[in-house]
């Protein structure tokens, strides 16, 4: 079944880019809120437009993209011959990318706390998350390109 993929490599390896670029923006840019909602008061109107902001970017872009980046490397991974299962690259870009999606649950908990004006996290320690998504992506990328083991 998945040989009928084989003449749709190249799309289906396109829209998993596309989709994974848009995730990372979005992963990029939700702790950057965060960083930025901590320096406004709770409940006044700047506050609540940080709310609007990081629902939008999370239910509308975050998301999808999430979604359309495990489809599309879903169908990419059951392409024959595509993956050596038996490589150490992959396993490791499959760990990094499982915690890359705990990652982006983890901003999800958080912007409900936000949402229900329950953050207990400093402003530091959205600078640092920040940086998370940065050396897992690192790590994904070299993986693919580089397959060092």
């Amino acid at each position: 079944m998945a040989e009928v993929l084989i003449p749709f490599m190249l799309w289906i390896k396109a829209f998993h880019i596309i989709s994974l670029i848009a995730w990372m923006a979005g992963v990029f840019y939700l702790p950057r809120l965060f960083v930025y909602h901590c320096q406004v008061a709770v409940g006044s109107t700047e506050s609540e437009r940080f709310k609007g902001m990081e629902y939008r970017l999370q239910r509308f872009i975050m998301l999808p993209a999430m979604i359309s980046t495990f489809v599309f490397g879903g169908l990419l991974a059951s392409i024959p011959g595509l993956v050596d299962w038996h490589a150490g690259w992959w396993m490791t870009k499959l760990a990094a990318v499982i915690a890359l999606a705990g990652f982006n649950g983890a901003c999800g908990r958080w912007r409900r706390d936000f949402a229900n004006d329950r953050n207990t996290h400093t402003e530091r320690f959205y600078r640092i998350a920040n940086e998370v998504p940065t050396v897992l992506m690192m790590i994904i990328v070299i993986m693919v390109v580089v397959r060092p083991f």
